[in-house]
């Protein structure tokens, strides 16, 4: 017999397209028609008062349905709803991260553009470097910070900074906390040779964001590496 967890299933099931549930899979179509994502790779979470809903791993994101969604208690860090036969995202641990900060949804994509992007800040700044740019218009779409009023300028500079891969996702989750607590106004976090983490104060502003810094719709030539 199924346990309560598993067939939890009113936390997942609406016909509001702007449900979590919904929003995710939706989302997730998207990142894979723009190439953010392939296969099974990449994930996206939201938050909506103490629920977390987040996409699952092993599952193609243009296939994703509703009921693969997994929905976890945000106090108390449980599954309120856990489908039998998927895994949790190993992202989880960085998405809860992001939404320690304030967040209301936060996006990871393996998009080629910021996996070199992150090629190109080492070899020419060091591995100690973040991606830093300015007069560049599409700033102008990311906040100052948490808790600060306004968007960039055109004049001003991002800066986002980059992490070391690890060979398991779960493992970069102290050296993301490091980097949000090093940089406090940054809304996204490279990891080298990887891809890139995103996230906003709702589902709106993290995708906005997400288009902004470092991704692409076709993926970039291969570096000489």
């Amino acid at each position: 017999m199924a346990s309560h967890e598993e067939m939890n299933d009113r936390l997942i099931t609406s016909d509001d397209s702007q449900h979590p549930a919904n929003l995710i899979c939706e989302l997730c179509r998207k990142f894979y028609n723009l190439g953010w994502v392939t296969g099974t790779g990449g994930g996206t979470s939201i938050r909506k008062d103490s629920h977390i809903f987040i996409a699952p791993s092993g599952v193609q994101k243009e296939l994703m349905h509703p009921s693969n969604i997994f929905v976890l208690d945000y106090e108390s860090r449980k599954y309120l709803r856990r489908p039998s036969v998927l895994k949790p995202s190993a992202c989880t641990p960085l998405f809860l991260a992001a939404f320690d900060r304030g967040a209301g949804c936060c996006i990871h994509t393996h998009s080629q553009w910021a996996v070199l992007v992150t090629l190109l800040v080492e070899r020419d700044h060091g591995a100690d470097a973040c991606f830093e740019i300015s007069n560049l218009e599409q700033i102008k779409g990311i906040p100052r910070g948490r808790g600060k009023e306004g968007y960039l300028g055109y004049y001003d500079t991002l800066k986002i900074p980059i992490i070391d891969n690890t060979a398991h996702e779960e493992d970069l989750t102290e050296s993301l906390t490091v980097a949000m607590e090093r940089y406090p106004d940054t809304y996204a976090v490279l990891v080298r040779r990887h891809g890139i983490y995103v996230w906003g104060d709702n589902v709106q502003k993290a995708k906005t964001q997400a288009e902004r810094q470092v991704v692409s719709r076709t993926p970039p030539p291969s570096p000489a590496y």
